[in-house]
């Protein structure tokens, strides 16, 4: 840079030196009558060439790390705590996902076959899936609208309740049409003639029937009376069995009766149950029955056992057969 340059931004006294310097140039012109178009002249003048001069002052000026900052930078390791974020950032979403998959794992599974939360067995026994019968066309359910004589139109013999597993049946008694007399001899032979005197005025159409066998020795026999209608079928069972007090027609085989109240385990809508149990002291076994009253057919649940009949498989059956009929 000419000595010349640097003085011009930092030494130049005044405007007026300005004016001769820029004017050297020009050829002397014509007397002009006044001075005013020279100074028109000089002010319309740009400035010289050499006015963007103080431009290279920025590189006397610049920042010395500017160049440095243009260079390509080598990547940065990766800083020990960013590290530590993305580590446990991943071990939380695979937790979440294993947790996830647990929880649906768990709640899809069957509750015995998670560890830990078995059911504990309480005494009732594995019946098959209960399931209504086919009805004749056009025919309603009983205790439904259109059925006001509470009447089961279905086959008997298909509202019997199915043996549990592991029951070793009667082939003679397996949901199969019964006869009065078999019915019957389930009485004390002293009670039996009134009985069947009763049945043959309450104008009975069928009975059905079928009994079985447990593994530990428990004897159940389940009978559907269907009469002609609901009036014949509580006749029979207010008149001729009493069923539902203490006074009732004893089973054969059976001493002292108390009367047992299930009726808050049974709510089946237009059923009514009547439960009995042989008191102590008892022979080798016990019996406990009971009488489900469903429109026009009349059940008889009886189940014995030696030691005593559990409670638990007694009051599953009554409730069962209950919701078949209902």
């Amino acid at each position: 840079m000419s000595e010349t340059e640097q003085a011009t931004p930092l030494e130049q006294p005044s405007a007026p030196e300005a004016t001769e310097a820029t004017a050297i140039p020009a050829p002397e012109p014509a007397p002009a009558p006044t001075p005013a178009p020279e100074a028109t002249e000089a002010t319309a003048i740009p400035a010289p060439e050499p006015a963007p001069a103080p431009a290279p002052a920025p590189e006397a000026t610049a920042v010395p790390d500017a160049p440095a900052q243009a260079k390509v930078r080598k990547p940065r390791k990766p800083r020990p705590v960013l590290a530590a974020v993305a580590r446990w950032t991943a071990a939380v979403v695979v937790c979440g996902g294993l947790a996830t998959g647990t929880a649906a794992a768990i709640t899809s599974a069957d509750r015995g076959d998670v560890p830990g939360l078995e059911t504990e067995d309480d005494g009732r026994w594995a019946y098959p899936k209960l399931s209504l019968p086919q009805l004749p066309q056009g025919s309603p359910r009983p205790f439904t609208p259109g059925n006001d004589g509470e009447v089961h139109h279905a086959d008997l013999r298909r509202l019997v309740l199915p043996a549990p597993a592991g029951a070793r049946v009667d082939p003679k008694r397996n949901g199969a049409w019964a006869s009065v007399d078999d019915y019957l001899a389930l009485y004390k032979k002293g009670e039996r003639d009134d009985l069947g005197q009763a049945i043959d005025d309450s104008a009975l159409r069928h009975v059905a029937a079928r009994s079985w066998t447990m593994p530990d020795g428990t004897k159940s026999a389940v009978y559907l009376l269907r009469f002609k209608s609901v009036g014949f079928s509580e006749a029979f069972k207010d008149e001729a069995l009493d069923a539902g007090s203490e006074e009732t027609v004893p089973l054969e085989g059976v001493g002292l009766i108390d009367r047992e109240s299930i009726a808050a385990h049974v709510k089946v809508p237009g059923t009514a149950v009547y439960a009995l149990a042989e008191e102590k002291p008892y022979g080798p076994e016990q019996t406990r029955w009971a009488y489900i009253q469903a429109g026009d057919t009349l059940a008889l649940v009886v189940q014995s056992r030696k030691g005593g009949v559990e409670t638990v498989p007694f009051r599953q059956t009554v409730i069962l057969q209950t919701q078949l009929l209902g």
